[in-house]
């Protein structure tokens, strides 16, 4: 596949800081970054007053809610990468200290046995994007991660290549249960539109997301219209540990369709009869990784 096969194995074992079930997608959204600009430019260099901007910026929007400064978020990826073997400075900067970075406009880039690789062999490239926003993050959001990135989601998720094979192996009737456990309809507004026998809108999620060991059971789904699938994963919105679900602060919409999300603040989940409810940890896991801010006041 390269000449080097290697290649995968390097940047697909980053040492990332999870505690607990945290999420830390730092590293792996520079990496991202870094190829996006290796497509674009031809060179995956980029320096920090370019990275300090854009890092910080698909952490802020991809990662949990943190209270470090944004400069900050992005100088632990951009110092710390070079521990595992895959990223080089410019300059010999100490780790995480965004003083250093700025002073000299530090230039990072892939390590050069790496970028010649990926050079060689496009293919190599797509199945590193596609395996690492596939380990961090759901299908829903995995597109806008990629565009940010400046990759081309199509190219990405949908050509031809090798791809890493997960840790765990899905459950493949999973996502049929889920539906019928919520008669079909979206958990939070009621949507239920089907095309003969097929449900057309409405998909099973998880509460906890699978890449961060979210288990495929019924306490871990919710059915989900596309639209409030996304807005959940994305952190928009949520729900607290006595089911009622909650809207984002951070979520902002003008016009009567958009602002129509807003009505679902504090509704409870009403599903039928013996459906089994988000387990209480699952829950939790969501609001602290990925529910953005705070909730609308009541």
């Amino acid at each position: 596949m390269t000449s080097d096969p290697r290649v995968l194995d390097r940047l697909l074992s980053l040492r990332l800081h999870q505690q607990s079930g945290r999420r830390a997608p730092h590293k792996p959204l520079l990496v991202l970054l870094a190829l996006g600009r290796l497509i674009s430019k031809g060179s995956s260099a980029l320096q920090w007053s370019e990275a300090r901007k854009r890092l910080s910026d698909l952490i802020a929007e991809f990662g949990p809610d943190s209270k470090t400064g944004r400069a900050q978020s992005a100088a632990y990826p951009f110092t710390r990468l070079r521990s595992d073997g895959v990223w080089t400075l410019n300059r010999d900067v100490p780790m995480d200290l965004v003083g250093p970075l700025t002073a000299d406009d530090v230039v990072g880039q892939f390590d050069v046995s790496i970028e010649a690789a990926l050079h060689k062999d496009r293919n190599a490239l797509r199945s590193v994007a596609r395996a690492l926003v596939e380990s961090q993050f759901p299908a829903t959001i995995a597109p806008d991660v990629l565009t940010a990135a400046g990759l081309d989601p199509d190219e990405i998720l949908y050509a031809p290549g090798q791809v890493a094979a997960p840790p765990r192996r899905r459950d493949p009737a999973w996502r049929a249960a889920v539906l019928r456990a919520w008669d079909r309809q979206c958990a939070f507004c009621g949507y239920d539109g089907q095309l003969g026998n097929a449900s057309v809108g409405v998909e099973a999620a998880h509460v906890r997301w699978w890449a961060f060991d979210g288990p495929d059971s019924l306490d871990n789904g919710l059915a989900l219209c596309v639209l409030h699938h996304k807005l959940f994963d994305f952190g928009a919105l949520g729900l607290d540990a006595t089911s009622h679900i909650h809207v984002s602060t951070a979520f902002t919409a003008r016009t009567e369709l958009g602002r129509a999300v807003y009505n679902l603040h504090g509704r409870v989940l009403r599903p039928r009869p013996g459906t089994l409810i988000p387990a209480v940890e699952h829950v939790l896991w969501h609001r602290r990784e990925v529910f953005k801010g705070k909730p609308l006041a009541a």
